[in-house]
């Protein structure tokens, strides 16, 4: 039995299991929500709305057509392929309707990226911005792909704007590649054939597959994480608990700038927020920071989620004044450490704590959260979420004392069925009593908060030291010189391995010299830098994660001889 210590310290209200029962599927909830919230708002990009109403509609029509004239059967997967935009909540929920399987697509994937997820999934059909055509039609005849279906970025925006976007997007910005798809039809051609025909109810249970998602990929080929109707409903209802009274049904505009398709957008923003009648704000180029502050300005959002890297750009651009935050009650960071230079700057910006969340594609994806009711930043990832149960592993899957590192493991309703195609790789990852190791070292304090110390492919170790990269770009982050950070090991004759930064700057004055003597100053000296260089920008994912893999593969320094 694990020893629930986090129990203690969950604020009022909140319990130690949710009914993560009582629903079968996503598509009981979403059928339950459009009729309840009708006339309400679900979606909002680019000026225009989507109302729930309307989201039942077009996701019908969609349904109908994936299922009476493509003839797609129970189960079968449809990869969707694009950035934030209306379109997205129409295919996705069309798409669970039917009793079909969401595969999301990375959109910036390259052609081999590509072809190995449309090829591993098996996915039937696809729905795809044109802007990422070109790519797909590089390795369209070696997948299982049957249809096309592509739209422009503004297609959904109502006149005159869609037609103002979209001529912008292809011939002002030169945003869409030339390609040629014969096979090709639109997105609003499948949705005016779907209108016609009748969409059969599927019978869905929490067995059934909703999506295969797959992992970042930055280790090598992405890996299909199977997550069933029940892990997505189970994770829903968690975060519900997790957030109880805080959120009022039909009142609450959530920010979504991170993806969609990545799955801490999608549970957290577009299933969370679907479930109790709120509205997203899609944000479809969340880099564009002056155009991102424009629309978020006075449009009264109550939340909003990201990874440290886009707070702390919207807290560095000189018109973040002009947002008006006093609606703002919960802001949530995940998918990266929270630096607490940015945490604390977002707390004196906005007023509201900026709470660390963690969480995994393999785990649908929340496992731990802050309290809201934490007023100031704590360095941790917060407390496992009702029905979740974590534990710390040492070398031989054994528990480690309070305090000691170790592996962080999760059992719980939201955990992944498998990795698909991979048993291997399954087995791996999965402990004889049913704990998915996490690949992330953390620990638990005396209160049961647990802290991750680092991805354990990411440590570096100093003549037998471990050095954990958050530690060192934490302390470095406080720097006003300093804009971004990041902390790579590289080989060494006499330690085996040091420490290297790679920095951009904030102040174009900084020294190499200034910086490791200010780590002087609060780092034991094998954790001290001994090199660091400076670069205009840092490698990242798509949602803002920064590549410590890709600076390593391109470091000289990290090159061993």
């Amino acid at each position: 039995m694990v020893d629930k210590i986090w129990l203690k310290q969950y604020p009022e209200g909140v319990p130690e299991q949710a009914d993560v029962d009582a629903y079968q599927s996503i598509k009981e909830i979403f059928e339950e929500s459009v009729q309840k919230y009708r006339d309400l708002p679900a979606f909002e990009n680019m000026g225009a709305n989507l109302t729930y109403a309307e989201l039942d509609q077009k996701s019908r029509y969609f349904a109908a057509y994936l299922q009476k004239v493509l003839g797609l059967q129970k189960g079968d997967p449809v990869a969707v392929m694009m950035p934030n935009c209306l379109q997205y909540p129409v295919a996705l929920f069309g798409i669970l309707r039917a009793g079909l399987t969401v595969v999301n697509v990375n959109p910036l994937y390259t052609a081999r990226e590509l072809e190995h997820q449309l090829t591993d999934s098996g996915a039937k059909a696809i729905v795809i911005v044109e802007n990422f055509c070109s790519t797909l039609e590089q390795v369209l005849d070696k997948t299982d792909v049957r249809t096309v279906l592509t739209t422009r970025l503004g297609d959904m925006l109502g006149f005159p704007k869609s037609s103002l976007v979209n001529f912008v997007v292809k011939h002002v910005k030169k945003m869409v590649p030339d390609w040629d798809i014969p096979s090709a039809q639109t997105f609003e051609r499948a949705l005016s054939e779907g209108k016609w025909q009748n969409l059969d109810d599927v019978e869905l249970t929490r067995d059934d597959v909703a999506f295969l998602q797959y992992t970042g990929g930055t280790t090598g080929l992405a890996k299909g994480a199977v997550l069933t109707h029940g892990n997505m409903v189970a994770n829903m209802q968690q975060a519900a608990a997790w957030l109880g009274n805080e959120i009022e049904e039909g009142r609450e505009i959530v920010v979504t700038a991170l993806p969609l398709y990545h799955i801490f957008s999608l549970t957290a923003n577009c299933m969370v927020f679907m479930r109790t009648g709120g509205k997203n704000l899609l944000i479809t180029n969340p880099r564009d920071i002056p155009t991102f502050i424009k629309t978020i300005r006075k449009s009264g959002f109550t939340a909003i989620t990201g990874v440290n890297t886009l707070f702390n750009a919207l807290l560095n651009h000189p018109n973040i004044d002009q947002v008006d935050f006093r609606k703002l009650k919960l802001a949530l960071g995940g998918g990266m450490a929270v630096q607490r230079s940015v945490a604390e700057r977002w707390k004196k910006a906005t007023g509201v704590p900026l709470l660390e969340a963690y969480g995994l594609t393999e785990t649908s994806p929340a496992v731990t959260i802050n309290p809201l009711n934490l007023k100031e930043f704590n360095g941790s990832i917060g407390l496992p979420i009702p029905n979740t149960e974590v534990v710390i592993l040492d070398e031989d899957d054994k528990p480690v004392a309070i305090g000691e590192t170790g592996e962080l493991a999760v059992r719980g309703p939201q955990v992944m069925r498998e990795y698909l195609n991979q048993a291997e790789e399954t087995k791996k990852v999965f402990t004889e009593d049913g704990f998915f190791k996490t690949g992330d070292v953390g620990k638990f304090d005396e209160e049961g908060f647990v802290y991750i110390v680092d991805r354990k492919k990411d440590m570096i170790n100093v003549s037998g030291f471990n050095v954990y990269p958050n530690e060192i770009e934490d302390v470095v982050s406080e720097m006003d010189e300093v804009l971004e950070v990041a902390a790579i090991g590289i080989p060494d004759e006499k330690s085996g391995e040091v420490v290297k930064l790679w920095v951009v700057k904030k102040d174009q004055s900084v020294t190499e010299e200034q910086i490791i003597e200010y780590c002087r100053k609060y780092l034991t000296a094998y954790k001290v830098p001994k090199k660091v260089a400076f670069t205009d920008e840092l490698p990242k994912t798509n949602v803002g994660k920064i590549l410590r893999r890709a600076l390593r593969d391109e470091d000289p320094d990290a090159k061993d001889d």
